[in-house]
């Protein structure tokens, strides 16, 4: 028995069952990851899983740690803070948004993992730099991250994942709602209501938000 459970482990790697784990979570929603279902993923026993994570919880610092870990910060330089801290909220959206089921595990393993205490360290650098005494720039750090992870988890459609002509179909639908409302009320809402329904498809709608929480922080009183 020993020797077959050697040989489970050694077929059965932590790397691989997070690769599994995003790939699930990414189509069915991270109710889905479960330790039992991974399980049945790899054709092996849930007591196999065991070996690599002790529970789902360490499961999904696992997760959390993978993604943290992703994030490509960009080199220190000469810019000002405040195009510094785009670049680096850039990278971390970058990293999360294809994963929007995941995102919100980041703030598990933020402060936890050395990769996130990286982030952490450079953004409140910036913030210190711009002016922020300690507690604000925790403050204000701490919801820069908040929004970016609610930035990538916002779904534009709602219920289950779509893609291709699925997803084309709800965008007609709801374009063809927001412009059959009665115009007297609704003038804005209807001259929008392309951009409304498909913005967040768009790469620009990610950089618009993280341009205005970049030009948030910097009118901001220091303090």
């Amino acid at each position: 028995m020993a020797k077959r459970s050697d040989a489970t482990r050694g077929r059965l790697s932590r790397e691989a069952i997070i690769v599994s784990a995003v790939a699930l979570a990414d189509s069915e929603g991270l109710e889905a990851v479960t330790i039992r279902r991974l399980a049945q993923e790899h054709g092996v026993t849930p007591m196999a899983m065991y070996w690599h994570f002790n529970d789902k919880d360490s499961l999904l610092d696992g997760l959390a740690e993978h993604l943290i870990e992703a994030v490509k910060l960009p080199e220190p330089s000469d810019a000002d803070w405040d195009a510094q801290l785009r670049d680096i909220l850039l990278a971390f959206l970058t990293v999360i948004r294809p994963h929007p089921a995941l995102a919100g595990l980041a703030l598990r393993r933020i402060l936890a993992a050395e990769s996130g205490l990286l982030i952490a360290e450079r953004v409140l650098g910036l913030l210190r730099q711009a002016g922020y005494a300690a507690g604000r720039a925790a403050e204000v750090g701490t919801f820069l991250i908040c929004s970016i992870v609610t930035l990538a988890n916002a779904d534009p459609v709602g219920g289950p994942h779509r893609t291709g002509e699925d997803l084309e179909q709800v965008f007609r639908v709801k374009r063809a709602r927001l412009e059959s409302l009665p115009p007297s009320r609704f003038p804005n809402v209807i001259a929008a209501a392309p951009a409304l329904v498909t913005c967040r498809e768009a790469d620009d709608f990610f950089d618009l938000n993280v341009e205005l929480l970049v030009q948030g922080v910097r009118g901001l009183p220091r303090g």
